[in-house]
């Protein structure tokens, strides 16, 4: 009690400092509209952030056909930026062509239902997605998320199973990798001729089946006969 005394004591007499002018507290607040850190952007999107949608978008002045459009072109635009650093960030700037195609197809399968039927811009004029875009803004996330343990876990194993012309190579090869879902044939090609390459990938050598020196032998003479 004493020690609350003492303090109100000590408070400073007289009007209030003249930096806070009386009717401070009663003007109306300031809003700054400008995007917090929170919210979602290309930004976000690109580094896979946890965001909050809050953009404002006015209702559109035109067609909901050019609404939808647009939408759809600003996305597939932003597509190839996306895509390419992706794949580069995962492999330390190592570029990959075939996975950025592959990201790029899924990409925009995904923009495709991304138009929100013209009923708003995806993103306002200040860069911020629509709280109508949230479904779309996750899906586009969780492409670049699996485009990006792709290019982490199996682009350089499949890069190699392409050059050694291991069976089920190509733009499958990534998804088949990235899942352990490669079939028993591809694993044992992968194993011989690209082991360094797809080693995180591979199970322990002797679990992968193999065909015997006999039964491959006779299947290549029953192929030649034919």
């Amino acid at each position: 009690m004493l020690l609350s005394l003492f303090f109100l004591g000590a408070a400073p007499s007289g009007p209030a400092p003249s930096s806070l002018p009386p009717e401070a507290l009663g003007a109306p607040p300031l809003v700054d509209a400008s995007p917090t850190a929170w919210s979602c952007t290309i930004d976000t999107l690109r580094a896979g952030k946890e965001c909050v949608f809050e953009a404002d978008a006015p209702p559109s002045k035109g067609t909901s056909a050019d609404v939808e459009s647009a939408n759809i072109k600003l996305l597939k635009d932003a597509s190839r930026a996306l895509c390419s650093e992706a794949v580069s960030n995962a492999r330390d700037g190592s570029p990959d062509p075939k996975l950025v195609a592959v990201c790029e197809r899924k990409y925009a399968d995904v923009v495709g239902r991304c138009g929100i039927e013209g009923n708003t811009p995806v993103v306002d004029s200040k860069g911020r997605f629509a709280p109508a875009a949230r479904a779309c803004y996750r899906a586009l996330s969780s492409v670049l998320q699996d485009v990006q343990l792709m290019a982490s876990v199996a682009s350089t194993c499949c890069e190699c199973a392409a050059r050694s012309q291991c069976p089920g190579n190509g733009e499958s090869c990534y998804a088949a990798v990235s899942r352990q879902q490669a079939g028993p044939t591809t694993l044992a090609c992968m194993d011989e001729r690209c082991h360094d390459a797809c080693s995180m990938m591979l199970p322990p050598s002797a679990s992968i089946p193999r065909q015997s020196p006999s039964r491959a032998n006779s299947q290549h003479t029953d192929s030649a006969s034919l």
